[in-house]
């Protein structure tokens, strides 16, 4: 199993090591001022609520097919649950209490030891209309790698992902949420969005099932994108309790897609709620 951790999402690379004195803080900021260039992020309310503003008076539908139904997040209290690192052994529990709870979510899938491993696990998620997103092959920090390198990660999931599934995913979420310009242009030429998130547990840092429930619990929001994992122990028995505990409160839950609907996702564009 991989171990993968999410830091806080990161939108350009961290500064080189400096000397710390007060000289070189200055210099330094004085620098990251003149020189920076961060990439800009879209709110996946903000891109529907465009949308709309666009269609003027023959507005596109909004509303989205669910399971049970229809809804349109611009009314409607929708949260976006995404899994992050599988396919893993628990992922078929996990579609199982899915399809029971009626829950459609977004997997970014991670190629070495996960699709390679599961790929019946790939294929059930695509069939039971979960959305299928990329997640790099081995994991790296897309950051601190050449342009071809970055190319090859997310090529060869997608190409992976589109031979068991038939289709080529359009998102997906850059390792450790690290991305900056050239990262973006990528994507944009792979036709991939790229889709951070408000909600994080840091499951990969405990195994406590209530705990996990807590913390997505206490962050979550309307329009918000949850971030999970389905490889690691305490996450998967944590779900139940999420989905409950939303569903009381009121919230529907949607794919990312879904969430900025009638908009649809644009190639290079980074959503962070």
């Amino acid at each position: 199993m991989n171990t993968l951790t999410h830091a806080e999402p990161r939108t350009r690379r961290r500064p080189h090591r400096i000397r710390r004195t007060a000289v070189a803080a200055l210099a330094l900021a004085a620098l990251t001022a003149l020189t920076s260039c961060t990439p800009e992020t879209v709110a996946p309310a903000d891109e529907r609520a465009r949308a709309h503003e666009a269609g003027g008076d023959g507005k596109p539908a909004a509303r989205v097919k669910l399971a049970k139904g229809e809804v349109d997040c611009a009314v409607a209290k929708c949260i976006a649950l995404t899994f992050d690192g599988g396919p893993g052994k628990d992922t078929p529990e996990l579609l199982d209490l899915l399809q029971r709870e009626e829950v459609p979510a977004t997997f970014f899938l991670l190629g070495k030891k996960h699709i390679e491993k599961y790929p019946e696990t790939v294929r059930r998620i695509a069939e039971e209309g979960h959305e299928v997103a990329n997640h790099t092959w081995n994991h790296p920090r897309l950051t601190e790698i050449e342009p071809d390198e970055i190319r090859e990660e997310l090529t060869r999931t997608q190409k992976e992902i589109a031979r068991l599934t038939g289709s080529e995913p359009t998102l997906m979420r850059p390792p450790q949420g690290r991305t900056d310009d050239t990262v973006s242009e990528i994507s944009k030429e792979l036709g991939l969005s790229q889709v951070l998130w408000s909600t994080t547990a840091k499951d990969y840092s405990t195994n406590d099932s209530e705990l996990i429930t807590e913390r997505t619990l206490d962050q979550a929001g309307r329009d918000g994108v949850i971030l999970l994992h389905d490889i690691y122990q305490g996450t998967v028995p944590a779900v139940p309790g999420i989905i409950h505990a939303l569903k009381k409160d009121g919230y529907t839950f949607v794919t990312v897609p879904q969430l900025m609907a009638p908009a649809k996702p644009v190639p290079g564009t980074i959503y962070r709620p």
